[in-house]
């Protein structure tokens, strides 16, 4: 028994420093993107969009819609792409053999007609493609008909290839992007043409905000729990933590629901693979893997202000489908890249990033859910004191809340998405709650999504019901009742 007690007495002990380590690796890259956003500010000032919206230099861009099942949204997330403030651009929507009526929506309100198109087959496909159509009101968008595939990498694989664009924009078809996103999400390649090869944007919880026309009018705290613990932790993670990875010129995803893509360098890389579940990243991934081997100066970047606004789930059953597939496929990302793990060929991302995503981000649900069993089990063997048991608890609950409330605190002196206190006051509960029970519980599906890649259990994108977004006041209708469902293929 004495034995049992110093074993998990260490282990405790192992878990302490571990999440200590996590977090001060979150609160460092929560500084390098605070440092970034207050230059942001400054420079702001001084950035005149009129002139690059007005240049002819600007490139043009294709963005690339993956749809399937979507008519609770499609049509405002259209219209905002629609009218975007940039010089020239097209959306490309790509209709996944779509059961309910996205197509017919997108037919009625834009007048779509049927014409003959050549499709190059750049990348790899699955689905075959069965007709092309453009609208006929004058609109420059593009609406493709194919077979499903039930996989989201051959959508846009069949976007990029129709694109006659050197940028490629990815978006989701539940977010909306703001009018001037597209411009600031682009200044990068204006900025640095020969070196800049892919940029990331915000991406931010339309759950309860207000729409108008494809506009988010009025953001708002969601009235639901779970949306708002996801919009809290989008903030600490999605916007500062990859913006204090980008600082270190070390980032590793751009999320699908918003991202911008030098077009040959995206063919070069042979687009989207087919057979991962978290495509966006092992792109990014793949990228790197590709401009590296060629010895080439490249940057890829993330910038904190173009927003696009996105429907995340709002029941357990959807969100864990979700998080578990995120686990799988980072698991399955770097399993296909392990040669880059620790390789000083690959510079600071075999060397620092893809072992951090390795050790905290892929075994961390392991650690976090063995520790928090083990702890209990010391606590019962009494191997351990109360003074080690409130260390325990600052390290593992304590540092995490400091950090979601470092993000709001950043959140609210640069952007002010959040006009009201009670906002306020309902993320800074929601920070309390993330900590307190939904952190345990992400932490379980992202083991169950590790073991089902270990183990080779069939991969599904899940189920995902569109709620639609919220009309505004301004006398529109609220988007279709009848939510279009994500069917797993």
């Amino acid at each position: 028994m004495g034995a049992v007690r110093e074993f998990v007495h260490g282990f405790d002990w192992f878990v302490l420093v571990y999440f200590l380590t996590l977090n001060s690796i979150y609160l460092a890259l929560i500084l390098l993107a605070a440092y970034d956003i207050a230059h942001l500010i400054r420079r702001e000032s001084i950035v005149d969009y009129d002139d690059m919206f007005a240049n002819p230099l600007t490139p043009p861009v294709s963005i690339v819609v993956p749809a399937y099942n979507e008519e609770a949204v499609i049509l405002d997330s259209v219209h905002a792409m629609l009218a975007l403030r940039y010089p020239e651009f097209e959306v490309i929507v790509v209709d996944d053999g779509s059961t309910d009526g996205t197509f017919d929506l997108l037919a009625e309100a834009f007048e779509l007609r049927a014409v003959e198109r050549v499709i190059p087959n750049m990348v790899p496909t699955i689905g075959r493609v069965l007709s092309v159509h453009v609208a006929s009101s004058g609109e420059p968008l593009v609406v493709v008909r194919k077979e499903n595939a039930g996989r989201r990498s051959d959508t846009v694989n069949v976007g990029i290839d129709l694109a006659r664009y050197p940028l490629v924009c990815m978006v989701d078809a539940d977010s909306i992007l703001e009018d001037t996103a597209l411009l600031r999400a682009a200044k990068p390649f204006v900025d640095d043409p020969q070196r800049v090869v892919a940029v990331g944007g915000v991406i931010r919880t339309a759950n309860g905000s207000d729409v108008y026309r494809g506009r988010v009018e009025d953001a708002r705290m969601p009235k639901g729990w779970l949306p708002r613990i996801q919009t809290v932790e989008y903030l600490r993670s999605f916007l500062l933590g990859r913006l204090g990875w980008s600082r270190l010129q070390g980032l590793l995803i751009i999320s699908g629901a918003f991202g911008i893509f030098r077009r040959d360098v995206v063919i070069a890389a042979r687009g989207l693979d087919l057979e991962s579940l978290g495509e966006d990243a092992e792109l990014v991934t793949t990228v790197h893997e590709y401009l590296r081997r060629a010895r080439r100066d490249y940057r890829i970047v993330f910038v904190p202000e173009p927003v696009c606004w996105t429907e995340v789930p709002e029941t357990l059953s959807q969100l864990g489908s979700q998080r578990r597939r995120w686990s799988r496929g980072l698991a399955q990302l770097l399993r296909k890249h392990r040669r880059m793990i620790g390789n000083p060929r690959y510079g600071r991302i075999g060397l620092v990033v893809l072992p951090y995503y390795l050790a905290f981000e892929l075994l961390g649900p392991v650690v976090e859910v063995v520790g928090l069993g083990v702890f209990g089990m010391s606590i019962a063997l009494g191997a351990v004191g109360g003074w080690f048991a409130l260390a325990f608890a600052a390290a593992a609950i304590g540092y995490g809340l400091i950090l979601s409330v470092c993000a709001l605190a950043i959140e609210e002196f640069a952007f002010h998405r959040y006009r009201r206190w009670t906002d306020l006051q309902r993320a800074f509960a929601a920070a309390i709650v993330e900590n307190l029970g939904y952190r345990q519980m992400h932490a379980w599906w992202r083991l169950q999504g590790l073991m089902d890649e270990i183990v080779g259990r069939r991969a599904s994108w899940g189920t995902m019901t569109r709620q639609g977004f919220t009309s505004s006041s301004n006398g529109t209708e609220a988007a279709p009742d009848a939510a279009a469902e994500k069917v797993s293929a």
